[in-house]
């Protein structure tokens, strides 16, 4: 859900106003920070925005209203309630409200621990309650059968009973001994990955490698903008002093990409910007790209990404008898008659088709290259990164 904050500059009011809708969309990330700007404030590290106003579904965050917030730290918050389903909507805002909570932080650290409580909205069906709560203590890790032989009616009058409840706006809340961690602490972020990314890096000084703390988890594509304010949020200045790791890759493909771990910041940054803009089908088209044309950089990937309309991708086509009976029957290429059906040479006209393109069989399906130029002339012919952000080390 999203959720709209009225900031301002606390030492400078006459500056005016900024209404930012959280999350924010990479799109309008650097366009926010430009609004931000010109009113004095946004700093990568600060807390310098004054909460206005907070116009949400979430009506315990008027809590932060009157409160200095960061806006990174704003922005992390709406990504991490974005993902919750109603139940956790209700744990969270009760659970805020019976710690009275008023800090970002304890808000941010409260979305990672709120599901161990137990939430009662409606009293109707104990049977329900007690099943749920059952589930809360238990983390979910419960198996089927002993949730059917659960008495959920008696588990949820023993939990009422208990007199352990506190009624809040959202719901009687049972904190289940629910204690705040402090997953986060001010500067970076814990892992958390909001949309699918092609690639998730570790970054960590290497004067702090032995702190945990001081790992900056860079979620690719990022802006450049972005980029810079969550390195700055690490506390990292000097790109020649900094440890990188790939922590995952979505496209599973760019494994196969040799020395991917010794490429630029900004190279990789690249890559993954281009790979990001294709959808779901695509992503499949460029898996078996790169199985095909065997790139040996993220600027080659990059290069694949941005010209795959020069293949042909046909998914789950294994062998030569389909590849032939796909052209025939469904590419549109040919007028199929069924009363031909014993007459079609499928392998015999999937063999010829292959003599003439470059082309092979893959775990996705069958991939073929139609540009012009050969393949080995395409990727020799990529351009590669000049700006260089700093080597993996």
């Amino acid at each position: 859900m999203q959720f709209q904050a009225i900031l301002s500059n606390p030492t400078h009011p006459e500056y005016g106003i900024a209404t930012i809708s959280f999350p924010l969309p990479m799109e309008e990330y650097d366009h926010s920070m430009e609004v931000l700007e010109a009113l004095g404030i946004g700093d990568a590290v600060r807390q310098d925005c004054k909460v206005g106003e907070i116009t949400a579904c979430y009506p315990v965050l008027k809590r932060l209203e009157g409160q200095l917030v960061n806006v990174d730290e704003l922005d992390y918050l709406a990504k991490r309630l974005d993902s919750f389903c109603k139940e956790e909507d209700n744990q969270f805002q009760a659970m805020a409200e019976k710690l009275d909570l008023t800090d970002i932080k304890d808000f941010i650290n409260l979305t990672f621990c709120c599901q161990q409580a137990t939430v009662i909205t409606d009293f109707s069906n104990l049977e329900q309650i007690g099943k749920k709560h059952y589930l809360h203590l238990n983390e979910g890790t419960i198996t089927t059968e002993d949730l059917e032989n659960l008495d959920g009616e008696e588990t949820a009058r023993l939990l009422i009973d208990s007199g352990a409840g506190v009624v809040t706006p959202y719901g009687v809340v049972y904190d289940n001994g629910m204690e705040l961690e402090p997953l986060y602490f001010g500067g970076t972020f814990p892992s958390y990955l909001y949309d699918a990314h092609p690639m998730v890096l570790e970054a960590s000084p290497l004067s702090g490698l032995e702190d945990a703390r001081n790992i900056t988890f860079l979620n690719l594509p990022m802006t450049d903008k972005q980029l810079e304010r969550a390195l700055t949020r690490g506390g990292i200045e000097d790109m020649d002093q900094v440890y990188f790791n790939i922590d995952s890759i979505w496209v599973e493909k760019l494994d196969s990409v040799p020395d991917l771990e010794q490429e630029s910041l900004t190279a990789l940054n690249e890559m993954c910007r281009a790979i990001a803009f294709h959808q779901h089908n695509d992503l499949l088209k460029l898996s078996a790209a790169i199985t095909l044309a065997q790139p040996q950089s993220a600027s080659q990937v990059k290069y694949l990404a941005e010209n795959l309309d020069l293949f042909d991708f046909i998914p789950k086509v294994k062998t030569l008898e389909e590849y032939g009976r796909y052209m025939i029957r469904e590419s549109g290429h040919f007028e199929y008659d069924d009363d031909l059906e014993g007459f079609y040479d499928y392998e015999g006209y999937a063999r010829q088709r292959m003599s003439q393109e470059q082309g092979r069989f893959v775990e996705e399906g069958y991939i073929s290259y139609q540009g012009a130029m050969r393949l080995e002339e395409l990727m020799a012919s990529s351009p590669e990164q000049g700006f260089q952000m700093g080597g993996m080390q």
